[in-house]
């Protein structure tokens, strides 16, 4: 039995007719005649009594016209369901994204923009460090990263949007002897140990921006791949931060903020995503909140 046994016999019993059901089909009588009594064939006994005048259902009719309809109704919520979806309407979206992206204001525009485009549209959001986003996008389980640029390597078979720049900034304690300068430089943070924001453990793109300095560094770097940490360990005087200076906005007991001048100080934030997406509320949302979106 298929879906369109269904619908001509349903509109054989509302019409009464063969004929009007027919014109109402836009088939042919033979063609709507032929499909019911293939459908009696498949139920085993006439589910019409028809005479000269007027087509009436049988008992049996009368049992299947409830559940056709029932049938037809669901089967066609589930299309609109489906289809739906495919326009972005309804899903899910699941987003990792690191502190940074929050705290430069990038990650909520987008969510904001978004949702009152797609309000049915469920956001599920996690923090992570950028190594783990790119790693969930890979694997399916996040669709969109929200990430740092610094550290990222190795994602040409991700599409990489560029969004928003911010420079670096220097955490520390308020009475760290630094914390009474203007700004610093990286002259200033020889021999101090730094706790820098990373990709993952091994990443020390930040500390490649020292240059011939992070020579003097080493060793003393503690690398950590959640801003709240970097900025925890910077308050318990463990060192000096180096951090995105939309970090400023966090306000922690006993931390001050310097800008930090005389080296490459510029940091992206990028939003991450696969390049043969097909699912429809991650498609819309990277219409929405990609580089196109914002041109």
């Amino acid at each position: 039995m298929e879906l369109r046994h269904l619908r001509y016999f349903v509109a054989v019993a509302e019409e009464c007719h063969f004929g009007r059901a027919a014109a109402r089909l836009h088939v042919t009588q033979s063609t709507l005649s032929a499909q019911v009594q293939a459908l009696e064939r498949e139920v085993g006994g006439p589910v019409f009594l028809r005479t000269s005048r007027r087509v009436e259902l049988t008992e049996a009719g009368e049992l299947l016209l409830l559940e056709a309809r029932r049938t037809l109704a669901q089967a066609g919520r589930a299309l609109d369901v489906a289809r739906q979806s495919v326009r972005g309407e309804i899903g899910a979206v699941r987003i990792g994204f690191s502190g940074i992206a929050a705290l430069e204001g990038t990650l909520s525009a987008d969510l904001r923009r978004f949702h009152t485009a797609h309000p049915r549209v469920e956001l599920h959001l996690t923090e992570l460090p950028p190594a783990a986003q790119v790693q969930g996008i890979r694997e399916g389980t996040l669709d969109i990263g929200y990430s740092p640029d610094n550290g990222l390597k190795d994602v040409d078979d991700l599409v990489v949007a560029r969004g928003a720049r911010t420079t670096l900034s220097i955490a520390l304690r308020h009475d760290h002897p630094l914390a009474s300068t203007a700004s610093v430089t990286p002259a200033d943070l020889e021999g101090e140990n730094l706790i820098v924001y990373a990709a993952d453990h091994d990443d020390e793109s930040v500390l490649d921006r020292f240059g011939a300095a992070r020579e003097k560094h080493r060793g003393r770097v503690h690398l950590v791949t959640g801003t709240l940490g970097v900025l925890a360990l910077a308050s318990a005087g463990v060192g000096v931060a180096v951090v995105p200076a939309a970090a400023e906005r966090i306000g922690l007991p006993d931390v001050v903020y310097r800008p930090l001048r005389g080296m490459p100080a510029e940091v992206d934030v990028v939003m991450l995503s696969r390049p043969d997406e097909l699912t429809g509320p991650v498609r819309a949302f990277v219409r929405s909140c990609g580089p196109a979106a914002g041109a």
